[in-house]
């Protein structure tokens, strides 16, 4: 049996416009590499974390990726496994791009893979979102779900957890901008409403019914037609400078739709072609460089694969 493993898992929009906590997708790039080695010694510590600048803990006990590798050492009843880590963060924090969920699917995807895969990825999962849990307070699965499982996510059920895979069309490909901003998920969700209106509620049920629909019939049109988010992009969009602006710019250059990455700042945008994305992306980033605000700008298609393994 190998000793060591690198691994990558990729960033995830989770939400998909009507989709709140319910929807998410991968994409190719970017997202978080893994070095997990087994070792002589007994439990989990952490090597290095490169890219975070610092920002993320070192404790084993305060990190996503060292706490999941725990959980996962608990369940299959290797507790004391001697487990390094070093973790490369190639993507922004804070970023509404599932930061931390790409760690930690990464961490345990990793591990499972070195010990010959005594789990399966679906029962990976629950471990993934134990690292969500820590990180955001809830353990909510529409980052983790699309990063691990890749492609579109449906999550039907918290209790049980019910988490469905949806077809990806071919043609469809993913513009994401990320504005060098910070919104705190916590006030995200504070400035969210208790009740809506049944009307919105009704026009929302549509929303998510027809997106859905337009995955599974590859129906550009409808998937388009259907991005439109009437209960918190109105209320979260606020808090991102250029918002309208940046989201008009991307249906002018030929977006299916267009709507907040989580609960931001980050951007993505719907399209059909490579072609179709880079010239959203383009159009998107004037606007956020018109108003003096860096970004930097992803492009792929939409992931079927979820986490992979490097070397």
């Amino acid at each position: 049996m190998s000793k060591s493993i690198r691994a990558f898992a990729p960033a995830t929009v989770a939400n998909v416009a009507c989709g709140f906590d319910i929807l998410g997708f991968s994409v190719e790039a970017p997202g978080d590499e893994v070095v997990i080695t087994l070792t002589e010694g007994k439990g989990v510590s952490i090597k290095a974390i490169h890219g975070d600048e610092g920002l993320l803990p070192l404790d084993t006990s305060e990190n996503t990726v060292s706490l999941v590798i725990q959980e996962y050492l608990n369940a299959i009843g290797k507790p004391d496994l001697g487990v390094e880590i070093e973790l490369f963060k190639q993507m922004p924090l804070k970023s509404g791009l599932g930061s931390s969920a790409a760690s930690s699917v990464v961490g345990v995807f990793a591990l499972n893979k070195l010990l010959g895969e005594p789990l399966s990825q679906q029962e990976l999962l629950p471990f993934a979102m134990k690292g969500e849990e820590l990180a955001c307070g809830s353990a909510h699965a529409d980052n983790v779900a699309p990063a691990l499982l890749g492609g579109f996510v449906l999550v039907r059920s918290y209790d049980p957890l019910d988490i469905i895979e949806l077809p990806t069309p071919e043609k469809l490909h993913a513009t994401i901008i990320h504005p060098h901003i910070e919104v705190k998920t916590k006030d995200a969700r504070a400035i969210l409403r208790k009740e809506v209106a049944m009307s919105e509620a009704v026009t929302q049920w549509g929303n998510v019914a027809g997106l859905i629909a337009g995955l599974m019939k590859s129906d550009y049109e409808l998937i388009g037609r259907s991005l439109q988010d009437v209960i918190v992009e109105p209320v979260r969009s606020i808090l991102i400078p250029g918002f309208d602006q940046a989201k008009k710019a991307a249906m002018e250059n030929g977006a299916l739709g267009c709507s907040i990455s989580g609960s931001g700042p980050s951007i993505f945008a719907l399209s059909t072609s490579q072609e179709t994305a880079e010239k959203i992306g383009k159009g998107m980033q004037a606007v956020f460089d018109a108003i003096n605000i860096e970004s930097e700008v992803y492009i792929s298609k939409v992931s079927q694969d979820g986490p992979k393994v490097v070397s």
